[in-house]
């Protein structure tokens, strides 16, 4: 038996392909039928925005391109032959636990895909096309997604500079009971907003050049104070904190708009800028823009960078582990069959020795503990050696003469 995988990512299928190979619930089932068909009973989907995949078990070579021609025929209106990546043993179970890691996402590290390869493997252990060994590789893989994220916190290095200047504002003045103004109400200034929220006791108000997206916004946050944009001068003077994040191609807060009398941090998300750089020669300004923060967010993605390689040694570590097990498990069901096999010689002696001899209840239970411990001494050497082997040849060998030996 051996692990295979087959499909697109962003790495190598453009949006427009990827939107037309997302697989429904539905199709995910159909997949499953017609990959059972020929033979494949144990797969996974993995469909998201930024990626179409399958992960399978297969016992024949030739499976392999059944399961892509499965595949290909699921989107018939897509050319996907040059596209797909198809990888098999050691190399497909790597890229599962680096999937899984958040290793290969379009955000180095991110948190989302684990949960993603859960759903994917409750949805198919609930249809029946997960088993013991595709449970066991999957579960591996997330198990070393939890401790690459519990012990590296790749995710904990960010790389947003929205986020970033957040985080830089509360280091620089605090949040937590400030007043704040918003300038701007585009994607910027609204993630700006989503993280200033998470902080309490904070009074904020927000104004644009077009009011009606400044009024969008209270609905994402109904605390929100909307002002006229012509207003934020005279607010700007009440503030602690002015969050500048605008498109426009010039500067909008410039040194002569207003004199601070009291100490006041500035935060330019915008590029171009939105804030004038002569603010920071104001002993009252702390003045915080994209130079900085694409500088941190720069170093940010040079730490995940070093704990990917870290995070790559842990998965080498683990898949060792993972692919030892999957090895062994191939004499799972032939070590099954020879306890059944006893199992049966058991029982047709016991029936036979009760009928000639006429046990009680005591003896008959006496025998049974008896033949049961004689034919599990006689198995258990034979059974530890065939756990023990470690190469599939001599695996298929033993498979042939055990079936042979016992006629199972």
């Amino acid at each position: 038996m051996q692990f295979g995988f087959l499909g697109i990512n962003y790495k190598n299928a453009p949006l427009a392909v990827r939107d037309r190979t997302s697989f429904t619930d539905a199709m995910k089932m159909e997949f499953f039928q017609k990959a059972e068909e020929v033979g494949v009973d144990q797969c996974m989907v993995l469909s998201t925005c930024n990626r179409s995949e399958v992960y399978y078990l297969y016992e024949r070579e030739e499976q392999q391109a059944q399961v892509q021609s499965i595949y290909e025929k699921m989107f018939p209106d897509v050319e996907l032959e040059e596209l797909l990546i198809r990888l098999s043993g050691n190399e497909a179970m790597a890229w599962l636990f680096r999937i899984a890691a958040g290793l290969e996402s379009l955000v180095l590290g991110e948190d989302q895909i684990l949960g993603q390869v859960k759903d994917a493997l409750d949805f198919s252990r609930t249809m029946g096309y997960s088993k013991k060994e595709l449970n066991r590789i999957v579960r591996d893989g997330i198990t070393c997604a939890k401790q690459i994220k519990t012990e590296l916190k790749i995710s904990e290095k960010p790389l947003s500079v929205s986020y970033i200047g957040i985080k830089k504002l509360e280091e620089a003045c605090g949040i937590s009971g400030k007043r704040i103004l918003v300038i701007g109400s585009g994607k910027t200034a609204a993630l700006a907003l989503k993280y200033i929220y998470e902080y309490a006791d904070i009074s904020v108000i927000a104004c644009s050049r077009t009011y009606a997206h400044a009024r969008d916004l209270r609905e994402q946050f109904p605390q929100l104070e909307i002002v006229p944009y012509e207003a934020w001068r005279q607010a700007v003077g009440a503030c602690d904190i002015v969050i500048s994040a605008t498109s426009s191609p010039h500067l909008v807060v410039r040194r002569g708009d207003f004199t601070p009398t009291r100490p006041v941090t500035l935060l330019d998300l915008a590029a171009p800028r939105d804030i004038d750089t002569l603010f920071s020669e104001d002993p009252l300004v702390t003045l915080i823009n994209l130079d900085t923060l694409q500088a941190i967010a720069g170093e940010n993605q040079k730490e995940r960078e070093r704990l990917v390689a870290e995070s790559r040694k842990l998965i080498e570590e683990k898949l060792q582990e993972t692919q030892v097990w999957l090895l062994h498990s191939r004499m799972d069901s032939t070590i099954e069959s020879l306890q059944q096999r006893c199992s049966g010689i058991e029982e047709d002696s016991f029936c036979y020795l009760n009928r000639k001899m006429e046990l009680g209840a005591r003896e008959q239970k006496l025998l049974k503990k008896v033949l049961h411990a004689s034919l599990q001494r006689l198995l258990r050497e034979p059974i530890q050696e065939l756990k023990r082997l470690d190469s599939e040849e001599e695996q298929e060998e033993y498979k042939r003469l055990v079936k042979q030996l016992f006629q199972i």
